[in-house]
């Protein structure tokens, strides 16, 4: 068990820093569009305009891919999976390295809460051109799947049974560790909802799930914490207070689990500093998380 909090680098942003906090509060539901445009009025000025706050804060998915769907060293496909406990079919984005022959370990990529959107279908690209087989499965399945916006994708997946969208991605991990291509080592990464959904993983699932990387992401249940088995490690934001104050107390209950973890925490770095698609993007700290993320499910996912 170790813990990281040293300062990371970073890249400086010129937008204030409240313009963050309030897409953060916007993005995750506690303001509505409405409110957060007002909010951003009061800081524009003739040179940080309007419409230069909302393109740095909204995501642009077209600019931000790393890797083309048409990589000829990755084959994307889609799969579907049973779901009983949930809403009874599951839908995901399957990615696998060209040419596998044989067993490699497989990664489930956890979206956040708007369904899977552009951004996390390249982070499951990214994953094999790695050599890893991955899976990011989609919440809105039910409802259609991602509608092509966030907004919509937010509303509609506030529309659906939590607990059911919860039993999808266990039915998802279960899915993927018993694929064709699993070695029967199976990852978890995910992001802000994802996070979360890794550290519910890790805890209702613990003999299923061998290596879970959560990225600001809120813990499981109290109750459900002691459960925890497979090594962690845990991805945070220095600014985003909303997720870091869940830590201490996490933190404590898996040091008293005895749980195998690692926490790094981004100097500077703001909630979704991962995410390449918005200017809450930290060039510098992403790819530090993102190298120490293979790194992590290469050692433990041989």
């Amino acid at each position: 068990m170790s813990v990281e909090v040293k300062s990371e680098p970073s890249t400086f942003h010129p937008i204030p820093q409240e313009a963050f906090d309030w897409y953060d509060e916007y993005a995750h539901g506690f303001i509505d569009r409405r409110t957060f445009l007002a909010r951003l009025s009061t800081i524009a000025t003739a040179t940080l305009t309007m419409g230069v706050l909302l393109s740095t804060l909204m995501p642009d998915y077209v600019a931000a891919e790393q890797v083309s769907f048409n990589d000829p060293e990755i084959k994307a496909s889609y799969a579907t999976f049973p779901s009983p406990q949930g809403h009874g079919e599951g839908r995901g984005y399957l990615v696998a390295p060209s040419g596998l022959s044989g067993k490699a370990p497989v990664v489930l990529v956890i979206h956040e809460n708007r369904g899977l959107n552009p951004y996390i279908k390249d982070v499951a690209r990214r994953l094999a051109k790695a050599g890893f087989v991955a899976l990011a499965p989609d919440a809105l399945h039910p409802v259609g799947g991602y509608p092509g916006n966030d907004d919509e994708g937010r509303s509609l997946q506030r529309s659906l049974d939590r607990v059911k969208i919860e039993q999808d991605f266990i039915a998802a991990a279960k899915y993927l560790k018993s694929h064709d291509s699993s070695n029967g080592k199976l990852g978890a990464v995910g992001f802000c909802f994802g996070g979360y959904v890794v550290n519910m993983l890790a805890a209702v699932i613990p003999d299923t799930l061998n290596a879970g990387v959560p990225f600001y992401g809120t813990p499981a249940a109290k109750e459900l914490r002691k459960n925890i088995k497979a090594p962690l490690l845990i991805q945070l934001a220095e600014l985003d207070g909303r997720v870091n104050s869940s830590w201490p107390e996490y933190e404590a209950d898996l040091k008293a689990n005895g749980s195998d973890y690692t926490m790094h925490m981004y100097a500077n770095a703001n909630h979704g500093f991962h995410n390449d698609s918005t200017g809450r993007y930290d060039p510098e700290n992403a790819e530090l998380a993102w190298n120490r993320t293979l790194e992590f499910f290469k050692k433990h996912l041989p």
